[in-house]
């Protein structure tokens, strides 16, 4: 058994305890496979001001759904594939599928006037603006800087080597949609 194997097995471990301290939610109800790659909860924006693509400005307070990815999910479900490219792939294709629910869930949610849009932080955001998601530059140097470090294993559980050009290729952004783009792109879809 590997490094990487041993250190997902303590992951899929640890992760329930996890979810329980963080006030994280599941979108859905499915147990398993076919649940939703989602947790989510409602946060205020800490950053500095952020003018997304379709002028949608997002400033510090304003209400947001935080999406985080289960990571430890997705991890089990490419560690057996050899290639990064199909591993972006799928998860690529994990996240697509998710979003017409967090559509509903965000549209149906109690503070859905309030809520400005979605923000997720990754090092994993190559093909991002395909799904509708702008991705800004964290300002803050310390944050950034601690944020690498946070997502480093997840980073180096989703490739196949660790090498420093993968990484300079790979930093910490934030990850925005606005409410509107969402609704608009992935609400329909659960119809």
């Amino acid at each position: 058994m590997n490094i990487k194997l041993y250190v997902l097995t303590l992951w899929l471990i640890i992760d329930p305890i996890y979810f329980m301290f963080t006030r994280l939610v599941y979108i859905d109800g499915v147990k398993g496979s076919d649940r939703n790659i989602f947790r989510v909860r409602l946060t205020r924006y800490k950053g500095k001001e952020s003018i997304l693509s379709d002028g949608t400005v997002i400033q510090k307070n304003d209400l947001l759904i935080k999406i985080h990815l289960h990571n430890a999910q997705l991890m089990k479900s490419i560690r057996s594939m050899k290639s990064d490219v199909r591993k972006a792939m799928v998860i690529h294709q994990s996240v697509e599928k998710s979003l017409p629910q967090l559509a509903e869930y965000v549209n149906n949610h109690s503070n859905a006037t309030d809520i400005k849009g979605i923000i997720g932080i990754t090092m994993l955001n190559r093909g991002s603006s395909k799904l509708g998601f702008d991705s800004i530059e964290i300002s803050s140097p310390f944050y950034k800087y601690f944020k690498c470090i946070a997502l480093l294993p997840i980073y180096w559980l989703s490739v196949n080597s660790l090498s420093s050009n993968n990484l300079k290729k790979h930093h910490p952004c934030y990850l925005f949609m606005s409410k509107d783009r969402l609704l608009q792109k992935y609400f329909q879809q659960m119809k």
